[in-house]
């Protein structure tokens, strides 16, 4: 009976151990490494090739490919103004690549989302800054309003980074794709 839960969906199971790997990682270092994320891709792709070939948008490499574009989609537009670290843009993309459906990665991505908002919004109550970090928002607000080269943003978070407080994106990236999976009953 363990073994046919254990076989049941796998994959997802793979997907989430290795979140939290990742998740425990970024929360120590502040960085997912590309040890966890290049083979998280790569495997993922190779096993939808081998296991269904060519396959379609939610199957084999077509598949996988896709899951891997939507997780770069989704996180490699803040990564490109600074926002983001690249390590997470690519968790989201292996993770892509073994899910091999991109509705699930946008889906899993939102609820990311909703999850990281919630943890900026602890943290920041928890600090007690509430009025620098609200300067600090509309300041990047108005940055991505009127500064439309994204290396110019980029720059200019490189140099703010040292004096912001740093989301460890990696645990919003496992909480939320995790409660998405459960949710889903694709953990089941």
């Amino acid at each position: 009976m363990e073994w046919e839960f254990l076989a049941h969906n796998w994959e997802v199971k793979l997907v989430a151990i290795t979140l939290i790997v990742a998740a425990w990682i970024d929360g120590k270092e502040l960085r997912v490494p590309n040890w966890i994320t290049f083979p998280m891709a790569l495997s993922g792709l190779l096993y939808h090739t081998c296991y269904t070939g060519w396959g379609d948008a939610e199957s084999g490499f077509v598949g996988s490919m896709a899951g891997l574009g939507m997780g770069l989609l989704t996180l490699l537009p803040l990564y490109a103004v600074g926002g983001m670290g690249a390590g997470d843009v690519k968790l989201m993309a292996g993770m892509g690549a073994w899910l091999a459906n991109y509705t699930q990665v946008w889906e899993a991505f939102c609820v990311s989302v909703v999850v990281g908002a919630l943890m900026a919004i602890v943290m920041v109550w928890r600090s007690g800054r509430f009025a620098e970090h609200q300067a600090n928002f509309v300041t990047i607000l108005g940055e991505w309003m009127t500064i439309k080269n994204p290396r110019e943003l980029s720059k200019i978070a490189a140099e703010r980074k040292p004096r912001m407080a740093l989301l460890p994106y990696g645990i919003p990236i496992c909480i939320g794709s995790i409660g998405y999976f459960l949710y889903e009953g694709l953990m089941i």
